[in-house]
This record gives structure tokens, C-alpha cells and sequence, in this order.
């Protein structure tokens, strides 16, 4: 069984649904979000489905949807309810032998010391999953010790990284972090003026040799 594709970023709102969506376009796999917190503007596998140009991907549901928008941990003690790991994971598996051969791509809360319970974060989970890893880096001011903090982490647990995917142009600092992470780039996604199926397919047609090189 192939090992899922997991898309993580160096902090909250750095464009990983965006991203998740590019790739999941590109190679027409199947994208889940197995934890969603807070979705009074709806959720972020609708904004997926609403925005694949392809007929091929399924997008699966979230197996906790938490109303709370929150941390995870927070959102689920207020609702009663209790993130496992083990349960995401089983889950995960399912969606594997249900896709086949088909890439299955999974979109992460936060960055990677986000916490999903009080004793599990977003890293653990990735390492459990034994999944291949993309990083988002956006383009901001600190962005570059944000990215950095997060290559080291991955780096000290020895997660699988295939790379970085930039979003945004505010500066340009993709080739310092690539080079000082020491993990190569996948793209680089311009800011968009309008997202739209078409924009995105634009955008997954652009970085899809290198996706399919460094996904290998």
C-alpha cells in the first residue's frame, strides 16, 4: 500500500488548502482533511471540490468536524469529543486501500506543533502515517526563520520531506530557504487575483513534472 501524500505549512493561513488543491489537481489523486476546526464559511474539502477542474478526484470527508474555530485540542474538549490518533490513522489506511493507486493527498491543521489532543500534535501524526511530506512556505516578513524552524523539526524527527511548494510574492525568499533547509522546491505559486478551477489547473499544469519527480 503507497504511503499518502501530507501537506503541512510553517504556521496558520500560509495557503495549504490552495496548495492541497494544486496538487491534488496536478496528479488527480484524492484529498482528505481528516481534522476541520471551525467552518461557519464552510469547510475546507467543499472549497477543494468546488475548485478541482478534474472529474477523476474524490474528496473524502472529514472524519472530525469540529464547529470551535480553534486549535484542535481546544475545539474538541469544548465539544466533547477526543482526536486519536490511532482513529485517524485506521482511517487513513481505508482511504489508501480505497484509492489504490490513486494518490491520496491530506491536508494537516496548522503547522506541525499544532496539537490535535493533548497528546498528539500534527507531527506525530504525520510520522505515524508514515506519510510523504510537502511543505508550504508564503511569503512574508519572517517567513524565513518560520520555514527554517520547520525544516529543522522535520529534519531532528526524520519525516520524509519532498519539498517546499512558495505561495505568494510579497519578497522572494524561496532559493535562501531552499538552501538553507536543504530541501529543494517543488513551485511556487504566484498570488492569484482570481481562484478559480481554471487558475488552479493553470497552476497544477506549472509544478506538475516537478510534483511527479520529487513525489517519487
Amino acid at each position: 500500500m503507497q504511503s499518502p501524500i501530507f501537506i503541512t505549512g510553517i504556521g496558520t493561513d500560509v495557503g495549504k488548502t490552495l496548495v492541497s488543491t494544486i496538487v491534488t489537481e496536478a496528479i488527480c489523486g484524492n484529498y482528505w482533511k481528516p481534522v476541520q476546526a471551525g467552518f461557519a464559511e464552510g469547510t475546507d474539502a467543499e472549497w477543494v471540490r468546488a475548485h478541482l477542474l478534474n472529474t477523476q478526484s474524490q474528496v473524502y470527508p472529514e472524519l472530525y468536524r469540529l464547529e470551535t474555530p480553534a486549535s484542535p485540542h481546544i475545539a474538541a474538549r469544548k465539544e466533547g469529543k477526543e482526536i486519536s490518533a490511532k482513529g485517524i490513522v485506521e482511517k487513513a489506511r481505508e482511504l489508501l486501500s480505497i484509492s489504490g493507486k490513486t494518490p491520496l493527498i491530506i491536508e494537516g491543521a496548522g503547522g506541525l506543533l499544532v496539537p490535535l489532543s493533548d497528546n498528539l500534535m500534527v507531527a506525530d501524526l504525520i510520522k505515524e502515517l508514515n506519510a510523504k511530506l510537502i511543505l508550504v512556505s508564503r511569503n512574508y516578513l519572517g517567513s524565513i526563520n518560520h520555514s527554517l524552524l520547520t525544516a529543522n523539526y522535520c529534519r531532528y524527527l526524520g519525516l520524509n520531506v519532498a519539498g517546499w511548494i512558495f505561495n505568494d510574492d510579497y519578497l522572494s525568499y524561496e532559493e535562501e530557504i531552499v538552501a538553507w533547509s536543504g530541501y529543494p522546491s517543488i513551485g511556487s505559486i504566484p498570488a492569484m487575483k482570481e481562484l478559480t478551477k481554471t487558475s488552479i489547473h493553470e497552476q497544477a499544469e506549472k509544478i506538475k513534472e516537478s510534483l511527479l519527480v520529487h513525489l517519487k
